[in-house]
């Protein structure tokens, strides 16, 4: 199992989307899965042009030059993409490059669905999860209602799973060395376990053992959302 992650934080190891997202790929490692982690401000990745040039002159190539030629071999070759994220307005501009850029991978075939018109990724790219992992400072889970709908459409235009989220509101309490930071942490851990394992993070009609999970992660301080049909079903958060 490959799974390739973006950390599409501005502050990268320093910020509180890494303390989110280091524990949930550990996790996923312990299940034997090779798990690759970048930084997208350290990359050079310019805009999309809108050129469509990827699609109609030089199928699945695109013609800018820079760091996304190094990637688009490795996304070619995952199978779980993670894209983790602050909430600013909605995302910052490295990460909406980055998911920009995907159209590169993306099969010019189009097909109505759902009165939607989707597409595919190319048969050579073996993605079929997408998982968002994401922080914001404010309370409220509402605040993540803008980022969770690009990563959810993103993953119906590519007609891909999208796996489930890890949410983390007033995520500046993280840095507090306390057990229920530790026990916070311990729940990302669990949740990226339980994505390589399980296919998804944990989430409503579920068997027992992963309902169990969920009672333990709502005294854990710590959102799980699924999304199915547009319809958020979200696991309680603990506010301290």
């Amino acid at each position: 199992m490959k799974v390739l992650a973006f950390n599409g934080s501005p502050r990268m190891g320093k910020g509180n989307t890494a303390l989110i997202l280091n524990p949930f790929l550990e996790g996923m490692r312990e299940t034997g899965a090779e798990v690759e982690l970048f930084y997208t401000r350290k990359l050079k990745i310019k805009p999309c042009t809108g050129e469509l040039l990827c699609w109609d002159d030089k199928p699945g190539q695109c013609h800018i030059s820079d760091d996304m030629q190094l990637l688009y071999p490795k996304l070619r070759k995952t199978n779980i993409l993670v894209l983790a994220t602050p909430v600013y307005v909605p995302l910052p501009s490295e990460m909406q490059n980055l998911i920009n850029r995907l159209v590169t991978l993306m099969n010019p075939v189009l097909e109505m669905r759902a009165g939607r018109t989707r597409a595919r990724f190319r048969q050579d790219v073996k993605i079929s999860k997408i998982v968002l992992v994401s922080t914001c400072g404010w309370w409220e889970k509402g605040n993540f209602g803008t980022v969770l709908r690009i990563v959810d459409e993103l993953a119906e235009d590519v007609s891909v799973e999208f796996a489930g989220a890890v949410l983390r509101p007033h995520a500046n309490f993280l840095r507090e060395d306390n057990e229920k930071t530790r026990n916070v942490l311990k729940a990302a851990k669990q949740a990226g376990y339980q994505l390589v394992k399980k296919g998804k993070i944990p989430s409503c009609g579920v068997p027992t053992t992963t309902i169990r999970l969920r009672f333990e992660f709502k005294q854990l301080g710590i959102q799980f959302f699924y999304i199915k049909n547009i319809q958020i079903r979200c696991f309680g958060f603990l506010c301290y």
